[in-house]
């Protein structure tokens, strides 16, 4: 599940290159393991300032659907048996839905869980 860093930095703003989980997101996924096609996502941070550098209040910054992959479980059976991959992979920035899945707070975190087929797309790096 990724590699352990020592840096307790934020590793959740609305940047696509970001630094790796912080140590108590790494312990929640090794405790957490989602089964089936679920898939356990922290909510990206919305940009706190403009691209021209103006600071914005929290309640103005509205926070993007985008999401970090915490955690993936193996995948949904068919009706013989066999595995269906599963479309995202731990690491991935996605874009869920505004509203749906499933929310929980663990250890002053904040996540949440959707199906894979609820996740409508992966945020390429460039």
């Amino acid at each position: 599940f990724g590699s352990s860093s020592s840096s307790l930095a934020s590793p959740f703003c609305s940047t696509l290159a970001s630094p790796p989980p912080p140590l108590l997101a790494m312990a929640l996924v090794k405790r957490f393991v989602p089964l089936l096609d679920r898939v356990l996502i922290q909510k990206l941070k919305p940009e706190a300032k403009t691209a021209s550098g103006i600071l914005l209040p929290e309640s103005a910054a509205k926070a993007p659907n985008f999401a970090k992959v915490m955690a993936v479980g193996p995948g949904a059976r068919t009706k013989d048996g066999a595995l269906l991959p599963m479309g995202v992979k731990v690491g991935d920035k996605v874009v869920v839905p505004e509203y749906g899945g499933m929310f929980f707070k663990m250890d002053e975190e904040e996540y949440h869980v959707f199906r894979d087929e609820d996740i409508m797309g992966i945020l390429n790096e460039e």
